[in-house]
């Protein structure tokens, strides 16, 4: 089982810097973080802090990070209940939340150059809002759900891909409401909007797949 394999007291380090990082962002944002909780089905927030979004922003910056930790634990857990039961190794897990901070990173710094040559700087940053949006939204729903895996329930199969085609949905109501909001300018551009997604929507994850795989190598 995996809490009989692996070190909770690593993960319970981990799992305070999430919950720091929610806190503090509840804290300082507490009007925003309470508009961001309604965020499924209902557009509010996206329509009042798209107009107020920076480059760096507070708020996204301290839910990214929970996200990133969420996102590793999770595929620690997805990955040691699905393809192979593994010792925790810090060294490794440092290596996982490396790679995963740093692809998601380089995915929006190129999407934001991408906007920059074609001019077409508010759309994306527009777009890039929406989307960090539900990725943030992620990893937030995540984070329970990891403590519970570590903690409560011992993982199966079944629970880890019930939490998978959960984390998916979220993502596509995401994906959803961006394509809605700019469906006019997307279907008058189909070819470059799929040769966007093979490029730096499915491109990214498949990336992210082999680096997960390769996790235990």
């Amino acid at each position: 089982m995996l809490r009989d394999a692996i070190s909770n007291d690593w993960f319970t380090i981990f799992l305070v810097l999430s919950l720091g990082c929610i806190t503090v962002s509840k804290f300082l944002f507490a009007h925003r973080f309470k508009d961001f909780l309604a965020v499924i089905g209902n557009s509010k927030y996206l329509k009042i802090y798209a107009r107020d979004q920076k480059f760096i922003d507070g708020f996204d910056a301290l839910l990214f990070f929970n996200g990133i930790l969420s996102i590793s634990i999770f595929a620690f857990i997805g990955y040691t209940t699905l393809v192979n039961p593994a010792e925790f190794n810090l060294s490794q897990f440092f290596k996982l939340l490396f790679g995963i901070g740093v692809l998601f990173l380089i995915k929006v710094l190129l999407e934001r150059l991408i906007a920059s040559l074609f001019d077409i700087d508010e759309i994306i940053d527009s777009y890039l809002f929406q989307k960090t949006t539900f990725k943030n939204y992620t990893g937030l729903i995540l984070f329970p759900l990891n403590c519970i895996l570590i903690y409560t329930l011992d993982p199966t199969k079944k629970l880890v891909y019930i939490i998978i085609g959960l984390l998916i949905l979220i993502n596509l109501i995401g994906f959803i409401t961006s394509f809605k909001n700019h469906q006019k300018l997307l279907l008058n551009n189909i070819f470059y909007f799929i040769l966007y997604l093979c490029a730096l929507e499915i491109g990214p994850y498949l990336i992210l797949y082999k680096l997960i795989i390769d996790f235990n190598a």
